[in-house]
């Protein structure tokens, strides 16, 4: 981050972030960090911030309705919290061991990259995959290192590779997992990132790299794997929260139901028309952070800058359910091991995964047992129909019949997520260099968010972290 900027006797500058959920906010309190004296005003078209970061309550217990975790070996999101005074809350899960509900059991999910098995993974037991589809994968060894001069989409790089069974029954849930995609359209560069680099420059195939990967994977001096994940006691959505308030006790301004309509260029900053289209206002600003979504972004940016319109309108989003479960701790006879399990698409079932947050998250009340299960899938969507009663018994049957819990069911909640979920297609990160590249030429502007960098907190707030930078050396350049 720049250093303090020199005193001025002008008007200390306004910032309008558009978007009140992680990312405006984030980016907000990275601009009053930086700039105590400057004017920071948030604007959020929903009654509430923190969009994906939300809590809500089930069986009177506080849970988180959309993000749970954060990524811990990348900081910026455990930092953020630290920042806003959440770092005694700061703690990681009690069970990380996921499975794979494959062939009506339970599988440990082996040493994978997303998905990509390991050389030691085909020879684990038991095993996802069966004895014919390891002995397709183990084949790869003896085939030509893959040239990709250009992105490609995983799954079909992974079935030419290794077989259609890696693809189906390791790849498509752990990919469906993170972004609800299809990994058939789903971006190599863009997804796996470190795989893509070592296939790039390490030489081998697939597995070499896979293994490649998982053996660089940080270590504690005792030689134990360094956490992976983090929560927060009480829930992630705390983050959002506390960051909002911290925002305000910067002095800067979170205002909600307040819908930004246009974004106007003028011969010193921007224009800003907010509220309804029969009674508009307008906000002056000297710089803007759009921190919403592709879809709105786009219809936002379109007129001033055409180009990151156009191609944050071609990002596709998936729309997704959480239904979260509740149980009495002492009807639960089932003994549950690990942290839960996700679901190969290929099964034919509703849920693609489920957490069992009372033994993931040791915050939670011992009287409860509590269960996430996540529904939809990029264009197979048809489960979101439901209405939530629905949705809700298909949910709580899934589990039964995958982990055999035979209590009966205290409360349930369906948190649905209408467009949430930004798809990284084959060659997005050539869109968003194209995107950066049409904002940056426009002075004054920063974009932010999901549809860039990552879909993990830290990722996004990474992303926030820049915008922020970029608007700091716009506006302390001398004026001419």
């Amino acid at each position: 981050m720049p250093g303090p900027a020199s005193p001025s006797p002008a008007s200390p500058p306004h910032v309008v972030v558009v978007g009140g959920g992680i990312a405006g906010l984030a980016a907000a309190h990275s601009l009053l960090l930086a700039r105590p004296e400057w004017a920071v005003t948030v604007l959020e078209s929903s009654h509430q911030t923190g969009g994906k970061l939300r809590l809500g309550e089930v069986a009177g217990q506080r849970v988180d309705l959309g993000a749970e975790s954060l990524l811990f070996r990348r900081l910026e999101a455990v930092d953020l919290a630290r920042a806003v005074g959440l770092g005694g809350d700061v703690v990681h899960p009690s069970a990380t061991a996921a499975a794979i509900w494959s062939r009506g059991h339970l599988q440990p999910l082996p040493p994978t990259v997303l998905g990509v098995p390991t050389t030691e993974s085909l020879n684990a037991t038991p095993s996802v995959l069966s004895a014919r589809g390891r002995r397709r994968a183990r084949l790869e060894k003896s085939l030509p290192a893959p040239h990709l001069g250009t992105d490609v989409a995983v799954g079909r790089l992974v079935a030419r590779r290794l077989g259609a069974e890696v693809r189906d029954r390791l790849v498509e849930p752990l990919l469906g997992g993170v972004y609800a995609g299809r990994s058939d359209e789903l971006s190599l560069a863009a997804t796996m990132p470190q795989l893509w680099r070592e296939l790039q420059n390490g030489g081998g195939g697939l597995l070499a790299a896979a293994d490649r990967v998982r053996a660089q994977s940080p270590r504690s001096p005792a030689t134990a794997p360094s956490p992976v994940f983090a929560g927060i006691v009480g829930g992630v959505g705390r983050l959002a929260e506390a960051v909002a308030h911290d925002v305000v006790r910067r002095g800067g301004v979170v205002r909600c139901s307040a819908a930004v309509r246009a974004l106007e260029k003028t011969t010193t900053g921007w224009r800003v028309v907010v509220g309804a289209a029969a009674h508009p206002h307008e906000v002056l600003a000297d710089a803007v952070v759009v921190a919403a979504p592709a879809v709105p972004a786009a219809r936002l940016l379109s007129p001033v800058t055409p180009v990151a319109g156009a191609e944050l309108g071609g990002i596709e989003y998936a729309s997704m359910a959480i239904v979260t479960l509740a149980f009495r701790a002492r009807d639960v006879t089932t003994e549950l091991t690990g942290s839960g399990f996700l679901v190969p698409p290929i099964e034919g079932r509703a849920v693609k995964a489920s957490t069992y947050s009372s033994r993931k998250w040791s915050w939670l009340a011992a009287d409860l047992m509590v269960a996430r299960c996540s529904l939809g899938r990029h264009r197979d969507e048809a489960e979101l129909h439901r209405d939530d009663g629905e949705l809700a018994a298909v949910a709580t049957a899934d589990l039964r019949d995958a982990t055999g819990i035979g209590a009966p069911l205290v409360d349930a909640l369906v948190t649905r997520w209408g467009g949430a979920l930004p798809q990284y297609a084959v060659g997005h990160l050539d869109r968003v260099q194209r995107i950066r590249s049409a904002v940056d030429a426009v002075p004054g502007l920063a974009v932010c968010g999901a549809a860039f960098d990552g879909l993990g907190v830290a990722a996004v707030v990474a992303s926030s972290a820049q915008a922020a930078t970029q608007v700091i050396e716009h506006l302390d350049r001398p004026r001419q």
